[in-house]
């Protein structure tokens, strides 16, 4: 089968790799779909995964073969790429009392869902709901990611909330900071694409860092107290310590974005407030749940941030990986494989 295989030093090839034969506890799924996330990107700029992962885990898919002792699935049944809950007592990576995501974050599954074909446990993928196309499918993730950020907040019904940055995660949060009772939601971001999509989205208003103080302007637009929650979703150099100096006396910021470079704070400046630093990563299954039933119920969309170039072919996968690296007002990105 074909595969983007990450060969070091910023590189993705396209190679034939051999095509998983499915354990008889597992299931073969063919992946129609598979989102660029932007933590791959960051692994491809920092060049983290070792030489020969195939990276993807935003994906949806049809499964087409399964395992002797499977009885759950059948052929042709559309799953997630994920999602499912592990059986009592199986470990992870991910649940390491000294977990490192930079360092240990791509050794667990090598090969996943930039590949025609991927092997799963029975108990991993969810299925599709009806009404909910393979293309929404695909970012039940990173949608699935923002709705764990905001559940592990304090966001409580009728509060002001902030979201820096209005890439993929950042407009998932204001959708998922909406339907969990937000009144007010005020986004920060610089590229116009994003501001407009922001907007359509749910956000009451949004601001460009580049042009205007942003802390000033969140203050200015919740009435001086600042917002009561922060979703710093950005990761930039600055935006922690702007979530910090912006939210409200007693409040909470929420770090969602993975800042994979060192981060200046000044401390004195909100110490005072007694405000809370929250993190989130990941998801879990219950957010995936959540993400497909809001894709169903229309409370959560894709659109404006999926259109028809949003897809692009797996040969063309290193000049995304790069075009991504560099300054970018691009939405979502989506390797068609199916």
């Amino acid at each position: 089968m074909k595969a983007a295989v990450y060969k070091g030093n910023h590189r993705l090839e396209i190679e034939e790799i051999p095509k998983p034969l499915p354990q008889a506890t597992q299931v073969l799924v063919k992946v129609k779909y598979c989102a660029i996330c932007g933590t791959d990107v960051h692994a491809f700029l920092y060049d983290v995964p070792p030489p020969g992962t195939v990276m993807g885990h935003e994906y949806c898919g049809t499964i087409v073969e399964v395992g002797s002792e499977v009885t759950r699935w059948k052929e042709g049944d559309r799953v997630v790429g994920g999602g499912g809950a592990a059986p009592l007592g199986s470990l992870s990576s991910f649940k390491s009392p000294r977990f490192n995501f930079r360092t240990m974050g791509f050794d667990a599954k090598p090969v996943r869902a930039y590949a025609e074909y991927i092997a799963m446990e029975e108990w991993e993928p969810l299925p599709i709901p009806a009404g909910v196309s393979d293309e929404d499918a695909a970012l039940c993730e990173p949608l699935g990611v923002a709705i764990h950020a905001v559940r592990r907040s304090a966001l409580k019904l009728g509060d002001s909330v902030a979201i820096l940055g209005a890439g993929p995660i950042g407009l998932f949060c204001v959708q998922a900071a909406k339907a969990a009772g937000a009144k007010f939601i005020v986004v920060s971001e610089p590229a116009e694409v994003r501001a407009k999509a922001a907007l359509e989205l749910g956000a009451d208003l949004v601001v460009d860092p580049n042009n205007d103080a942003p802390v000033d302007t969140v203050l200015a637009a919740t009435g001086g107290s600042g917002p009561d929650v922060v979703f710093e979703c950005a990761g930039a150099p600055s935006t922690l310590d702007q979530a910090m100096n912006m939210v409200a006396r007693e409040g909470q910021v929420m770090l969602v974005a993975l800042a994979w470079e060192p981060t200046e704070l000044l401390p004195v400046d909100w110490i005072g407030r007694e405000i809370s630093l929250e993190t989130s990563f990941a998801t879990t299954p219950e957010d995936w749940i959540i993400a497909l039933e809001l894709l169903r119920s229309g409370k959560a969309r894709t659109e404006p941030m999926v259109s028809g170039s949003s897809f692009i072919h797996l040969d063309d996968i290193q000049e995304a990986f790069l075009e991504l690296t560099r300054p970018s007002s691009q939405l979502q990105m989506i390797v068609k494989l199916g």
